[in-house]
């Protein structure tokens, strides 16, 4: 609970901390919608229901941030281990290219992000109730393409990652690495697409 708390606190620092950089950096003027609601669509799939909120800041590189919720246990338990639990994230991107005040929320990004994930479920060998807690650093790049007040976010990623996975090595926000026959517990691979509106 201690480290959760924590968890939490940090991702809220650097939230601030980096909107508050992007505010100070010299504004462009952004006309079209800067905010965004999205919904990951594949996560009911897997187990999971995760809403997210991003807000684009104007500025001579165009940035956005986006804070995500995941309630484990909200979705299709494709595990059959009836997980229970949430997912915290926070990414900034760092979109590239040519960018268009009236879309500020469209264009490819690359995007660091800090992921925790704590849930409870049934173990497979021990039948009892098991937990996984883990945090992950990713880099993850996309597209997000927007059109009026519409959006579809698709990213790609890896990165490091600790902690307790879940024997699946699924932690519903993120894959520990078991592919090639071969196994890493400190390597992280995330893919996702988000369907949402922009206002």
């Amino acid at each position: 609970m201690v480290r959760a708390k924590r968890f939490i606190a940090l991702a809220f620092f650097i939230g601030i901390c980096t909107a508050t950089a992007a505010q100070t950096t010299g504004a462009l003027p952004i006309a079209g919608p800067r905010n965004a609601v999205k919904f990951t669509f594949l996560s009911w799939f897997s187990g999971s229901t995760k809403v997210s909120y991003e807000r684009a800041f104007g500025q001579d590189v165009p940035q956005s941030g986006e804070v995500a919720l995941g309630i484990i246990g909200a979705g299709f338990d494709k595990y059959d281990n009836n997980p229970r639990g949430l997912v915290l994230r926070y990414g900034h991107k760092f979109f590239i290219g040519r960018h268009n005040p009236e879309t500020p929320l469209k264009g490819f990004f690359l995007r660091p992000e800090i992921i925790g994930t704590k849930f409870t479920y049934d173990g497979a060998s021990s039948g009892a109730r098991e937990t996984s807690q883990m945090i992950a650093l990713l880099a993850t790049a996309g597209y997000q393409y927007a059109v009026k007040h519409f959006i579809v976010d698709i990213w790609f990623g890896s990165g490091w990652c600790g902690g307790t996975p879940a024997d699946t090595l699924y932690e519903h926000s993120f894959s520990v690495w078991n592919y090639l026959g071969t196994y890493n517990p400190h390597i992280a691979m995330s893919f996702s697409i988000r369907l949402g509106f922009c206002f």
